[in-house]
């Protein structure tokens, strides 16, 4: 039986939780001793440390190894951090990071074989079925979003509609000409489709369209609500980075929408304290931390993902759960000593009627006093002498849940830049 069949698409309803254990021992083993017999940089800091791969008799003695970050990448750059010659990689990734080197990340053959699989059991899990059409706008090229959700939508036996991202009028020409059933975007850009349906007069509702799968940034449960209104649809969370394989590191069921499933037969997840870095139980909010179980180009161990989660019991199988990103470690601002999150602003965006999901948060200090400028589009129906309610509304419910005084600048219909792939949310225009 070739790797192409034997992928385990049913492991999470298959596998006891025992069953489960010892599968992630031995593979997590195997990887770390082969990424220490061939990964030079992260040999040296083992030694450092003073573990081997040798030392490694339980799940709980991962602790002792040390984290991999982002920065560990960059400084392998382009392919000082894979752990297999050359003539084994046959593709190449890179993460879409907008300072310094992005990060590039290789797969052999059997990494392509296991991320289709992973994608598949993905899109499976969320309720697609073989046949279904599958209507990809997610980036094709070096960011893993296209081609991950291609390859898997393939696997499964589905029918790809590969038109990648942008060109909001074609892919709205397509998408009622094609009919497809599901749809792969980030939920950004899903939002600039129900303005662009909206604008040519068609009800979304109207739609083929049954389920939506949305990854590549956080999203809140309001912008899920907000989609799947305006398309009567099913939406559910897919969560990857490229660093660790792409998409399809974890996935909502689409019969619970409970939180993404972290596929624990190839990934093995940890939360930890981002300031310490000590390992928090279970239920606790902490730093995402995952060490790879199957990769062979390029397997990481203990890689900082910076995403700030929970790990939460399985609710399908013995696999365990992520709770809804709160925010990253990175992004997270300190504004007059108050810790806020991009995310929680656009709950609140969110709640006032009169507000488009599209926005961006602008921080400075123009009198040595972080300022913090909301910047959101109105809905067109929101006409002049209800704006500066709605002003005061978003400026009050910020106010009241983050604890942070804001200003907001209200943006006329359609002005604020659309992206089809990661919206840019934040800009840190403060001095340091």
């Amino acid at each position: 039986m070739n790797e192409h069949s034997s992928f385990d698409l049913e492991a999470n309803e298959r596998l006891s939780a025992q069953e489960l254990r010892e599968l992630q021992l031995s593979r997590m083993q195997a990887s770390i001793a082969h990424i220490y017999a061939n990964n030079q940089s992260y040999r040296g800091r083992c030694d450092a440390a003073g573990v081997r791969p040798s030392d490694l008799h339980s799940l709980d003695d991962l602790a002792r190894f040390p984290f991999t970050g982002k920065q560990d990448l960059r400084d392998a750059y382009p392919f000082g951090f894979f752990a297999v010659p050359m003539d084994r990689v046959v593709r190449v990734h890179a993460s879409s990071g907008t300072t310094g080197k992005p990060t590039v990340v290789g797969y052999t053959r059997n990494d392509i074989e296991t991320w289709a699989g992973l994608v598949a059991r993905s899109i499976k899990a969320a309720g697609g079925t073989p046949g279904m059409k599958v209507h990809v706008a997610y980036g094709y090229g070096l960011f893993t979003g296209g081609l991950g959700a291609h390859y898997g939508a393939e696997r499964l036996g589905c029918t790809v509609i590969p038109i990648s991202g942008g060109n909001s009028e074609r892919q709205v020409e397509l998408i009622l000409d094609f009919a497809p059933d599901i749809i792969m975007v980030t939920p950004s850009y899903m939002l600039s489709l129900v303005d662009e349906f909206r604008a040519r007069g068609i009800d979304p509702r109207s739609t083929s369209l049954k389920i939506g799968i949305f990854g590549a940034e956080p999203w809140t449960t309001a912008m899920r609500e907000e989609i799947e209104q305006a398309f009567d649809l099913n939406a559910v969370d897919i969560y990857g980075l490229s660093e660790v394989i792409g998409p399809g590191v974890a996935q909502e069921y689409g019969s619970t929408k409970d939180g993404p499933t972290i596929w624990e037969d190839h990934f093995y997840p940890e939360v930890v304290d981002p300031d310490t870095g000590q390992v928090l139980p279970d239920g606790s909010e902490g730093e995402l931390v995952f060490t790879s179980l199957t990769k062979e180009a390029m397997p990481v161990v203990r890689y900082r993902t910076r995403d700030l989660t929970r790990l939460l019991p399985g609710s399908i199988g013995p696999m365990r759960r992520m709770a809804s990103i709160t925010g990253r470690s990175d992004d997270m601002l300190i504004i007059r000593g108050v810790n806020m999150f991009p995310s929680q602003i656009e709950e609140q965006i969110l709640r006032c009627e009169g507000l488009a999901p599209h926005y961006r948060i602008d921080v400075s200090r123009p009198h040595r006093l972080d300022q913090v400028m909301v910047n959101v589009e109105l809905k067109p129906d929101c006409g002049e002498d209800r704006r500066a309610i709605v002003a005061t509304e978003l400026m009050g419910y910020i106010k009241q849940v983050v604890g942070v005084s804001v200003e907001v600048t209200l943006c006329e219909p359609g002005t604020m830049e659309r992206s089809a792939g990661k919206a840019v949310r934040l800009r840190d225009l403060r001095q340091t």
